[in-house]
């Protein structure tokens, strides 16, 4: 690829701004980049610069310029954490954002528009399914499906724990057998269904 110093530079830019904004700059954003006194002096560039391989137009498009070899960051949702939630015994929590987390939907397979939160892990009681303490959990709100791990509100309480229905009747199960099933008395509430996890150490 042989390009001009200045082509150089407009490849850089757009590069730059493809990494930094993700999207790539207008024809009118790289002559007030370069100081271009028409679209066409910018337009005389990138046919050169199509011409030589380093980017590629589609047409239809505003922005039409495609770098080959550019992949695009994944856009990437900001996640509430609400404090912690025992996986252990329940225990009466109050919700709170204190900080977020940021994680990539497309992996974790998140619909679009799904809400969202995120708690950190304190106890044992769900180590057989690879939660550990101090761990993040990802959770959508979302309607429970029987095994689904679940953060639930049982008689006032909060815990995480594995959902399940026999006959009629839903029930919560750990995933360590020191700790017994936990049948609602008299309410019990889901608040969010598992969805990913993030390890807080992961030389675990």
């Amino acid at each position: 690829m042989n390009l001009t110093l200045r082509q150089s530079q407009i490849l850089s830019f757009i590069r730059d701004s493809a990494e930094e904004c993700g999207r790539i700059p207008s024809v009118r954003e790289i002559m007030g980049k370069f100081g271009f006194s028409s679209p066409a002096t910018v337009a005389s560039h990138l046919d050169l610069m199509e011409k030589k391989g380093a980017i590629r137009r589609e047409s239809g498009r505003s922005r039409n310029i495609v770098l080959p070899d550019f992949k695009p960051r994944p856009e990437l949702v900001e996640v509430p954490v609400y404090g912690m939630i025992p996986a252990g015994i329940p225990e009466g929590q109050v919700q709170e954002s204190d900080r977020c987390v940021m994680i990539d939907p497309a992996i974790i397979r998140l619909p679009r528009g799904a809400r969202t939160f995120a708690l950190e892990v304190r106890g044992d009681s769900m180590i057989g399914a690879g939660i550990l303490e101090r761990d993040i959990v990802i959770l959508e709100h979302s309607e429970p499906r029987h095994r689904d791990i679940v953060a639930a509100l049982i008689d006032g309480d909060v815990t995480l724990k594995r959902y399940l229905i026999e006959g009629d009747a839903p029930f919560l199960r750990a995933e360590n057998t020191m700790y017994p099933d936990l049948i609602p008395a008299r309410e019990l509430i889901i608040q969010g269904v598992f969805r990913a996890l993030i390890r807080s150490n992961p030389q675990r």
